[in-house]
């Protein structure tokens, strides 16, 4: 915002963002809407020219602009979204928190106890898929009375993935997976209560069946103790219109 502030508009520019992330969580791709008002006389930006002056002004942040579009006045970056696609990296293979390499500190997971049960994983996954009430998957906060807990998992994907350079530490046995997941919209922390409940399954400190009893209890209380996945591994990768 103010980085726009130095196109020297009639009136001040608010940025609408598609989505919200808590401290720590990272986005490979966000979205946001911006009116530009430019003095009497004065020809509109165009894609190009927004790019390029953007990221001038934000040479020092560790944020770009990738693409700019000219839209409808009637689109919203938040509201107008069709689907918005998390993905989770885990780390398997760490006995202790030391291991984890250092140009993916901050970057992934690595659950204690090293190797998890992906096949469990996968098949407590099936259970999010559809509409449910998340209740148990949320976390409480000031929004929460004002929002419905129903919502519609389009898709859940456990994936292998890769490390950045792993190929160069292949011999330390590091296994990387990506849980990916897709939804018109997301309850406050959910993602990270669903891969937490997740990696319980893989640890075997929980079954598959347990998540689909967790969503039939309906209650945040219910969720178990310092099962949450911490931010870090957390990547908004992208929002569909």
């Amino acid at each position: 915002q103010k980085a726009a502030q130095n196109l020297k508009p009639v009136v001040p520019i608010k940025f609408h963002i598609s989505s919200r992330t808590d401290t720590g969580v990272h986005a490979l791709c966000n979205s946001a809407h911006l009116d530009v008002q430019r003095a009497p006389g004065k020809p509109a930006f165009n894609e190009k020219q927004l790019i390029w002056c953007l990221n001038y002004h934000l040479r020092d942040e560790p944020i770009r602009i990738l693409n700019a579009y000219r839209v409808t006045n009637s689109f919203h970056a938040r509201f107008s979204a069709l689907s918005r696609t998390y993905i989770y990296r885990l780390l398997m293979g760490c006995s202790h928190h030391s291991e984890v390499p250092v140009f993916e500190r901050d970057l992934c997971w690595a659950p204690v106890g090293g190797h998890l049960n992906v096949p469990a994983m996968q098949d407590a996954a099936q259970f999010l898929l559809g509409t449910h009430d998340f209740s148990t998957f949320r976390s409480l906060n000031s929004e929460t009375p004002f929002q419905s807990p129903v919502r519609t998992i389009l898709q859940v994907d456990i994936q292998p993935s890769s490390g950045f350079l792993s190929h160069h530490y292949e011999h330390r046995g590091l296994e990387f997976w990506e849980l990916k997941f897709r939804s018109r919209s997301f309850l406050y922390r959910q993602v990270r209560r669903m891969v937490g409940a997740l990696v319980a399954v893989g640890q075997g400190k929980l079954t598959p069946h347990h998540i689909k009893e967790l969503l039939e209890i309906k209650d945040s209380r219910a969720f178990p103790p310092n099962a949450m996945a911490p931010p870090s591994g957390l990547f908004l990768k992208s929002v569909e219109y």
